[in-house]
């Protein structure tokens, strides 16, 4: 299990590290509180919002690994965020099946799914760890 929570934190920080890269192009093309094409409908809440996640995501993505708990509950907040806040946008402009909504979607799911195996598979570590000292 200790093996499969690591593969699933690795599964993680890829995604993580993907959206890394993008939000930074798009910071490069657009300045960091770009509207995402929403125009003035774009909250400055949202830009702000999108902005963090420039720095966010790397953060989860490097807590998976040095904080994996913390790593995990940070993934699973920002993903959440993510596709709730991005919902309320996506249906202003009837936006349900762009790769870019439906790849968040899938992000989610997985997290949801695959989130305990990461989990558990750290408790039986740090059982097994405690075992050893005795």
């Amino acid at each position: 299990m200790p093996r499969l929570s690591f593969a699933v934190r690795v599964l993680f920080a890829c995604c993580l590290l993907i959206a890394t890269a993008n939000h930074i192009r798009a910071d490069v093309a657009h300045g960091l509180l770009w509207d995402y094409g929403y125009g003035p409908s774009a909250y400055l809440a949202s830009r702000v919002f999108w902005g963090a996640l420039t720095f966010l995501d790397p953060l989860a993505a490097l807590l998976l690994f040095i904080k994996p708990r913390a790593g995990i509950v940070l993934t699973a907040a920002i993903i959440l965020l993510d596709v709730t806040h991005n919902s309320f946008y996506v249906a202003l402009k009837q936006q349900w099946l762009e790769p870019f909504y439906l790849s968040q979607v899938a992000f989610l799911i997985a997290v949801l799914l695959l989130s305990p195996i990461a989990w558990n598979g750290l408790a039986l570590t740090h059982r097994k760890r405690l075992c050893s000292k005795y």
